[in-house]
């Protein structure tokens, strides 16, 4: 159903179920689930789909090691596990990273660690090789009976200096285990959305639309494209609006202060020499003032370096700052000394606020990566009871949604059938696990596409592979001409069938265009106009769709065009 056809439905009849408000993993995640169940729901994101907080991860899919700290054990266990789900049902998307951990001394941090689960400390201390190993062995016991990925390694200094040479030479070990990572998270969160959409004619998703008023019965929104107002009647709003959870409860005339939440900015540079030193594994090391920090080796040469975590008030107020990229550039010598990596590598920088709750915590890290319910009940203020989902991660989405859509579902006196536990998520449907040889081989007799070509498109859209190679030879094709890697037919697919509404959901989350630096004004003004075409925009909109990516990708991103 197109766009304009799910708005005019809606105003024919206003009664839904459920209205999900925010279209980060969360919100994505219980719409998915509950259109398996069966449920009417819509789903509204008043920007893009995952363009917030679930936009700006580090790209992990992982346990969360450091979270044992806190004694967080019951999330740390679900979040492996989740960890390992995700592995099987988005193999297009999500892929075991082996970590390395370099460590500088043996027993510091023996005392911290109890301390603070103890809430006797707060400041951070140094992990040495005993907390670590510690640490990992319970990693590998959580998993125990669930492993799919290698347990932890520890490697002595001379077997660690002969691998990486350009490590610093002050550390006395290092230790590698396994997470899982996520090149295109953006990507799963919309193949979750189509996958809803598909599942049950009544599960509808609308981005740039958002929630502007409410009244006893009904919550009033907004098409931001178009500024029209309209209402919707739901039994039940779940407000999955990260962190602005606080100001949509506002909106629906039921205030709240849920929400504490921190903002964590990440930089991309282009560094060979760097991507390179990590032999393909992610650092994951502490920096001076005792964060967690990592170096993710993204793709071609490309380094994600990250994070922060500042407290925040006003989720719009996020910017990535140049003392975080000071902090950030920072981080590199900690682990390889001799290489240089300044501002003139960085190609990208993103930044996002955490969902974290309320806290009086006296350290940003101390803060609960969990997630919760917190429920606000009909009243003399609206009929429909408001579900705020609290905090969580990527990694534990899928458990996270579950529990939300069962508590709805009770609500409605509905019974579940569907479990989402192996269910596949879009691409990963007919993903070519076991055979992936064989797949490129017969389609490269099928379609006489190059391996390389083939290769790209299977990374990229997993099994739906298949339905763009069918769409780029129906009728004549051509690359680009700019420094994208696409080819003009493969823009159009992207358009007609992926929720675009702006230029920049290309560039930023059907893509990674933006953040593998691939982006120039004639690629720009190229896309458009493929884009243009297949939305029917007029040369005038065109141009306004070009000058508003330019400007988003050089004031929000730190791109230079």
């Amino acid at each position: 159903m197109s766009r304009q056809s799910t708005l005019s439905a809606i105003k024919q009849n206003p009664q839904v179920s459920v209205l999900i408000i925010g279209g980060g993993i969360n919100g994505i995640g219980t719409f998915r689930d509950l259109a398996l169940q069966g449920v009417d729901v819509l789903l509204v994101e008043m920007n893009d789909f995952c363009s917030g907080a679930s936009a700006a991860s580090s790209h992990m899919v992982h346990g969360g090691l450091r979270y044992l700290e806190n004694g967080e054990f019951r999330l740390v266990r679900e979040a492996l596990t989740e960890r390992n789900r995700l592995l099987q049902n988005a193999p297009h998307y999500v892929k075991p990273l082996p970590t390395t951990i370099p460590i500088f001394n043996r027993l510091s941090g023996m005392l911290n660690a109890p301390l603070k689960f103890l809430n006797l400390r707060d400041k951070p201390s140094q992990r040495g090789l005993f907390v670590i190993r510690i640490g990992l062995t319970f990693y590998d016991l959580f998993t125990r009976g669930q492993q799919t990925l290698p347990t932890h390694k520890v490697f002595s200094k001379a077997e660690s200096l002969k691998a990486r040479p350009d490590l610093n030479p002050d550390i006395i070990n290092t230790a590698q285990y396994y997470d899982a990572w996520m090149p295109y998270p953006e990507r799963i969160a919309l193949e979750l959305v189509m996958d809803g959409e598909a599942e049950h004619d009544g599960a509808r998703a609308l981005n740039y639309v958002k929630a502007v008023g409410a009244d006893k019965n009904s919550v009033i929104l907004q098409d931001t494209v178009t500024g029209e107002e309209f209402s919707v009647e739901p039994q039940i709003v779940i407000n999955a609006a990260g962190p602005w959870i606080d100001f949509a409860n506002e909106k629906l005339n039921r205030s709240s202060q849920f929400i504490g939440g921190t903002k964590g900015s990440h930089i991309v540079v282009h560094h060979p020499q760097l991507y390179q030193a990590c032999l393909g594994n992610e650092m994951f090391f502490e920096s001076q003032d005792g964060r967690i920090t990592l170096i993710l080796p993204l793709q071609e040469n490309r380094v994600i370096i990250g994070t922060t975590d500042i407290a925040i008030d006003n989720p719009d107020d996020a910017e990535c700052t140049d003392e975080e990229i000071d902090y950030m550039l920072d981080l590199v010598p900690i682990v390889f000394p001799n290489l240089q990596v300044e501002r003139k590598h960085i190609l990208f920088h993103f930044t996002g606020v955490r969902p974290l709750p309320s806290s009086d915590a006296n350290t940003t890290g101390q803060i609960s990566r969990d997630h919760s319910i917190r429920v606000i009940e009909e009243g003399v203020r609206g009929k429909y009871a408001v579900l705020s989902l609290i905090g969580g991660k990527w990694t534990t989405y899928r458990a996270f949604s579950e529990q939300a859509a069962d508590k709805v579902m009770q609500r409605l006196g509905i019974t579940r059938k569907a479990d989402t536990k192996t269910t596949k998520i879009g691409g990963g449907k007919n993903y070519p696990v076991d055979n992936r040889e064989s797949w490129l081989n017969q389609q490269q007799a099928e379609t006489g596409y190059t391996r390389e070509r083939l290769e790209t498109l299977l990374n990229r859209y997993g099994g739906r592979a298949l339905d763009v190679i069918a769409f780029c030879q129906a009728e004549p094709d051509t690359p680009l001409t700019g420094k994208a890697d696409f080819t003009a037919r493969e823009v159009i697919f992207l358009a007609q069938n992926e929720h675009l509404i702006h230029l920049d959901d290309l560039f930023l989350r059907r893509t990674l265009l933006a953040m593998l630096g691939k982006l120039d004004r004639q690629t720009i003004t190229e896309i458009a106009g493929y884009v243009g075409g297949a939305l029917g925009w007029s040369d005038a909109q065109t141009q306004q769709e070009i000058e508003r990516s330019i400007t988003i990708l050089q004031t929000k991103n730190g791109m230079t065009l």
